[in-house]
């Protein structure tokens, strides 16, 4: 047997990682049901080295949905629930003095990991919420004028209400913006709800994902072997000069007192990449731009206030700058 393929979780062959994250995606349908394009975002993050945020209303499988990621993945997981009282060292970590040896260490806190559960970060204070923009930006934590650089890989999946719900601190721009996807979870179809209370009926536990029959299929070796074949994606020319010119579209909208900046610009290429990857091709069309560019964008932009009491979303605002920016042939 090639000892490439005996162990999805070990195959360094970029064919082989491809199907083990179609693989991955297939695992985590297993405990999460109907939630395809939140998985093929988070599958696309994973390739692009970025970030994700899962908005939802309580009870829409957000946190679930991450748990399977992490149990079909062989990666190191922790889980933090953020809370109104949790301080900056429960995330980061601190130092802890030592009696027996009357010196301070560095206890490391749960950000020390490869995938990170940030569950209901918009539920602690600014002050918490801000204690991860080193983490997620710069792949380090710095304690005591000491950076301590984190696993590789490392992923941040935080979940978040509404704001609207009540008790949330919205997230500020410059924090928003260090998340390559924001991904809606919205309510089951009827249909997908009734297989839902089917599974439970049947026995389902959402706490228990291996007798789900969840298992890991993907590791790092995978993702390296898939992340250096994203990088062999040809872009042309034209499809630059398409993605720029939507997000230069959206900084001149009149919906928005805030446009998408260069480093959005750059995430959107990215995450059209990898999905043109995922899909099997070498290159990148339009399509793939269109496919990613309200996840990549929707939370990169700020409406106005009057627009926002006309009803305008910010996937509207999107939507319509995509159906007008001229698409290259």
């Amino acid at each position: 047997m090639d000892p490439t393929t005996d162990n999805a979780g070990q195959t360094g062959d970029p064919g082989n990682a491809r199907a083990a994250l179609e693989a991955l995606r297939a695992e985590i349908a297993k405990a999460v049901v109907g939630q395809d394009p939140a998985v093929t975002g988070l599958v696309v993050a994973l390739l692009c080295r970025g970030h994700v945020l899962l908005e939802g209303v309580p009870g829409v499988a957000k946190t679930l949905l991450v748990r399977a990621l992490a149990s079909a993945l062989e990666l190191d997981t922790k889980r933090v629930q953020f809370t109104p009282d949790l301080m900056p060292s429960d995330v980061t970590g601190s130092l802890v003095y030592d009696t027996r040896t009357a010196e301070f260490s560095f206890q490391p806190g749960p950000v020390f990991t490869n995938l990170l559960l940030a569950d209901e970060i918009n539920r602690t204070p600014p002050k918490t919420q801000s204690s991860l923009l080193e983490a997620m930006e710069e792949r380090q934590v710095t304690v005591d004028g000491i950076p301590r650089p984190l696993p590789e890989p490392f992923l941040v999946a935080a979940t978040q209400n509404p704001v609207e719900y009540e008790g949330t601190y919205p997230l500020p721009e410059a924090q928003l913006d260090r998340f390559l996807l924001k991904l809606t979870i919205p309510l089951p179809s009827r249909q997908d709800e009734i297989n839902v209370l089917t599974r439970h009926a049947e026995g389902f536990n959402p706490r228990d994902l291996r007798a789900a029959g969840v298992r890991p299929v993907a590791g790092a070796p995978v993702l390296e072997a898939a992340r250096a074949a994203v990088a062999k994606t040809t872009v042309s020319p034209e499809i630059t000069a398409y993605v720029v010119d939507i997000c230069r579209a959206t900084r001149e909208s009149p919906s928005l007192t805030l446009g998408v900046s260069p480093r959005g610009a750059t995430a959107l290429l990215a995450t059209s990449r990898a999905w043109a990857w995922l899909t099997g091709r070498d290159y990148v069309t339009p399509d793939d731009v269109k496919a990613l560019a309200l996840p990549t964008l929707r939370h990169r932009v700020q409406l106005r206030p009057e627009a926002e009491m006309e009803g305008v979303t910010a996937d509207s605002v999107i939507n319509a700058i995509l159906a007008h920016v001229p698409v290259p042939r």
